[in-house]
């Protein structure tokens, strides 16, 4: 089969590796449509473990099953996620799921961005969602990307009527919008420095765009909320003064969700505090757990989220390359999906 193997962001190379075949309880899925997520284009993290073939935001069919399984047959229509956890240890039992020491050691074999993946047993028995027949293979690209934001406005205990400030409107921040826009959010505001993702923001359900670079934020913000400042923060870059500036922006009870993945070793001013004063909580989320995804599917299967449209482009696979400089750059592009049977 046909694989884009990562070397590094800008040299994706196609190459023939082996057909995968399932073992005991496990699954081979034909992948339709895989996503390129934020994660898979931070080089610090990849390049360690390069040459490999990424890829966990999948749509596709079953072709072969292992011995041993019955829940799943030839020709059913899945996404899967490629951390899966034990849901036996004192972590899981506690509802921290993606906190599992489990799951941070599974995946797929190989990534999505190739013509087949094996799904290992624990994945095929806890991480594969069927997809209801009107959820297209690339909408599905977005339970996964979809299942981790919602596990993070849970963990912030996001509730309707709470007014939202979403830092940065990447495809992560645009998720959030909607998804507060779904749960009845008060006043949802975003943020970013490009003019194109601050109207892809107001066209999935921000009430107020504010442009990062010249615009201030905190005036703005309470200026359309009665005075008053937001009741979540959710920080959706990894830009040091950003994450800070989220410290002073935050109202009185509010909470700051941190979801963007910092670079190890970054350090932010903590104000203590100012912020034990105003009885501010700080949270953060990673990842997603089988209930999440489950959620996820409904969503998108009600058309609650409008993910279909945030996709911008559809690459085969030998432009993997290309998709991954769309995604890096930040620019003209929300959802980029490359579709390894093109």
């Amino acid at each position: 089969m046909r694989a884009a193997m990562y070397y590094r962001n800008a040299d994706f190379r196609v190459e023939e590796l082996p057909d995968p075949t399932p073992g005991p309880g496990e699954l081979v899925i034909r992948i339709h449509a895989s996503g390129i997520c934020g994660s898979d284009v931070m080089e610090w993290y990849r390049i360690k473990k390069a040459p490999l073939v990424l890829g966990h935001e999948i749509g596709g069919e079953i072709v072969a099953v292992g011995e041993g399984v019955d829940r799943w047959a030839v020709g059913d229509r899945v996404t899967a996620t490629h951390h899966v956890p034990c849901n036996t240890c004192p972590r899981c039992r506690n509802g921290f799921h993606t906190l599992c020491d489990t799951l941070r050691t599974t995946k797929f074999d190989p990534g999505g961005f190739c013509e087949q993946v094996r799904i290992p047993a624990l994945q095929a028995d806890r991480g594969t969602v069927r997809l209801p027949d009107d959820v297209s293979f690339e909408e599905a690209t977005f339970v996964e990307p979809l299942g981790c934001v919602l596990r993070g406005q849970r963990v912030a205990g996001m509730t309707a009527g709470k007014s939202v400030l979403v830092l940065g409107s990447g495809i992560s921040g645009l998720l959030h919008i909607a998804l507060a826009k779904a749960w009845g959010a008060g006043l949802i505001a975003a943020t970013d420095v490009h003019p194109f993702r601050l109207e892809a923001a107001k066209r999935f359900g921000a009430d107020l765009t504010i442009d990062a670079r010249t615009e201030d934020l905190d005036d703005r913000f309470r200026a359309a909320n009665g005075g008053r400042r937001p009741d979540l923060v959710i920080v959706c870059t990894a830009v040091p003064a950003v994450n800070e500036q989220a410290f002073r922006l935050v109202g009185r009870g509010g909470t700051i969700l941190f979801f963007a993945l910092v670079t190890p070793g970054e350090e932010l001013a903590y104000p203590a505090f100012d912020l034990w004063n105003r009885g501010v909580t700080l949270t953060q989320s990673y990842a997603a757990a089988l209930p999440d995804l489950a959620d996820a599917v409904e969503l998108i299967h009600r058309r609650r989220v409008p993910v279909r449209e945030m996709i911008t482009h559809r690459l085969p696979l030998a432009r993997a390359a290309e998709g991954f400089g769309l995604v890096a750059s930040a620019g003209d592009s929300i959802k980029v999906i490359v579709e390894p049977q093109r």
